[in-house]
This record gives C-alpha cells, sequence and structure tokens, in this order.
C-alpha cells in the first residue's frame, strides 16, 4: 500500500477556500472507496506547508489515475487543480510512501 501526500501553502487569507477545495477531492477519493483526509497542522516548523491531503491507494498506478479523473471528468479535475493553484504561493510538494509491512524477528 502507499500514501501519497500533498503539501500546500496557503496565505492565511485563503486558508478557509482552500480547505473546501480539497475537502472535495476527499470527498471524491472517498466516493471511490479510498482512505483520504484533510491534514491541518497544529504546529508546523518554518517553511511548514499550511495543508495536507493524503490518499492512501493500493497500487502507484492509481496515482494517475486519480490525479486526473479525481473530481469526476477530467475537466472537472482540471478547473479544480486551476481553481487551488491560483490560491497556492508555492508548488505543491508531493510525497510518495510505502507502508512498510510488518516483519517479524525469527
Amino acid at each position: 500500500m502507499y500514501i501519497v501526500r500533498f503539501s500546500y501553502d496557503f496565505l492565511p487569507v485563503h486558508r478557509r477556500q482552500a480547505m473546501e477545495l480539497i475537502s472535495r477531492e476527499v470527498e471524491a477519493a472517498q466516493a471511490r472507496g479510498l482512505t483520504a483526509r484533510l491534514l491541518v497542522p497544529l504546529t508546523r516548523g518554518q517553511g511548514g506547508a499550511s495543508l495536507h491531503y493524503e490518499v492512501e491507494l493500493q497500487s502507484l498506478d492509481a496515482l494517475d489515475d486519480f490525479r486526473s479523473t479525481g473530481i469526476g471528468s477530467a475537466e472537472r479535475t482540471g478547473d479544480w487543480m486551476h481553481e487551488l493553484s491560483s490560491l497556492l504561493t508555492a508548488p505543491p510538494l508531493v510525497e510518495i510512501l510505502r507502508v512498510a509491512e510488518r516483519t517479524t524477528e525469527a
């Protein structure tokens, strides 16, 4: 399993609008049966992101599909990305993490 984390930086004045936009993607992912969540940092280091969005995927191939049609159609997803991008103060950071399987010592 993989966790893909998107980290976004916004001005405080755009926080509510950004949260609403990211919540749409969370809901769309959940409607597809995926585990997704919006993470709001309570504390953050210097240069830390304002908001994070995570989605769990069974394969990396699913990432490409979800990013191109996550909000429904490719057109709606593109419109969503354009609206979110207009609020960003820096390019988003994307991290792809593999969930380690539990190992037992013999």
